[in-house]
């Protein structure tokens, strides 16, 4: 069996297999019903569609100085995307879009009730000062 051909189905399976990874996360956006399940599947099967399809463009082109470029774009990737999703998270949880019977346990709860008894205490201060 001949090397190039190996490469050429490898690549194949990894492109086929990176779109149907995307494809599930566009779905998933469309379908979950709120914003916690959708949060989940922008971001899981997305990194790893898209680790996928990089990878297949790497053994496509034949070149060893791609790879290092394309390993930059999907650390980028892998950097960003959990940090957003939190602060996507975080905004839909203080914004109260979400469904709280669907949660099976909220760590989140107890935080944004101190931040907010802090923000009325300060608030409270601010206002007694402006008074005097």
């Amino acid at each position: 069996m001949n090397p190039e051909t190996v490469i050429d189905a490898v690549s194949a399976v990894f492109m086929v297999t990176g779109a149907l990874m995307s494809l599930a996360a566009a779905v998933g956006l469309l379908r979950f019903p709120d914003l916690m399940s959708r949060m989940h599947a922008a971001t899981k099967p997305q990194v790893l569609g898209l680790f996928l399809l990089l990878a297949a463009l790497g053994l496509q082109m034949r070149t060893w100085w791609v790879w290092p470029v394309l390993v930059v774009a999907w650390l980028f990737q892998l950097l960003t995307v959990p940090v957003s999703a939190h602060m996507v998270g975080r905004a839909g949880y203080r914004t109260k879009h979400l469904h709280p019977e669907l949660l099976s346990s909220d760590e989140l709860e107890a935080v944004v009730q101190q931040a907010a008894g802090q923000q009325a205490a300060k608030h409270g201060v601010d206002d007694d000062e402006a008074g005097r």
